[in-house]
């Protein structure tokens, strides 16, 4: 059965499904409260702010992205395809993203790429489908498929926050890698996508209690 997360009411059914699914989550949920629905633009413009954002932090990349959507509006796959590499380097892309922005505008200007019917297939094929386009890595395909997508069973492995709140939350010795993830996300079935937002309000509320026992 394949979940969508489109809005706040069906997030809080997925969580509430997933407490009973799995009783280790309710005290999870009894300390972080209901997580808020994160979501994204769906379609290239999202996908594009992804891969914009990947290993900068975030006024780095909101300062880029403020940049590429003031040089072109409306922001679509055909534009970037045709604009010049020069320009979008000045822009602030480096030569890896303009790469793989490109190689994105011409799988989809091509129709062999089609990010909207991503939402109704299996969350792992879906994953597939976006890995094995170039540039385009774990993390990046699963957090769009959840944000953007609203895919109820996506799952970013890959995530280190998400890593931190497993580990502590279900008590294991060491940060889980991404491998690991995999298998103990199983339980959480369809609905890992929900379980990704309860386990970042969990790892939020930990660096919150850090804050304030180092104070």
């Amino acid at each position: 059965m394949l979940i969508h997360l489109n809005s706040q009411a069906d997030l809080e059914d997925a969580v509430h499904a997933l407490v009973k699914q799995d009783p280790r989550l309710k005290p999870i949920f009894e300390l972080t409260g209901m997580p808020a629905l994160r979501q994204r633009e769906p379609g290239f413009a999202g996908l594009a702010a992804i891969v914009c954002g990947q290993q900068l932090s975030t006024a780095s990349a909101g300062a880029i992205w403020g940049r590429l959507t003031a040089a072109f509006d409306p922001f679509d796959h055909e534009v970037i395809r045709r604009a010049r590499a020069d320009r979008l380097g000045r822009l602030g892309l480096s030569a890896a993203k303009i790469k793989t922005l490109k190689n994105i505008a011409r799988e989809l200007t091509a129709e062999r790429l089609n990010l909207d019917v991503l939402a109704n297939e299996d969350a792992d094929a879906a994953h597939n489908t976006l890995t094995a386009l170039h540039g385009i890595g774990p993390w990046t395909a699963d957090v769009y498929l959840l944000f953007c997508l609203g895919h109820g069973d996506a799952w970013p492995a890959g995530d280190i926050a998400i890593q931190e709140g497993v580990k502590v939350g279900l008590g294991l010795k060491t940060r889980p890698t991404a491998k690991q993830m995999a298998p103990l996300a199983e339980p959480w079935r369809p609905l890992r996508g929900a379980a990704a937002h309860l386990w970042w309000s969990y790892y939020r509320v930990l660096k919150k209690r850090e804050g304030v026992i180092s104070k």
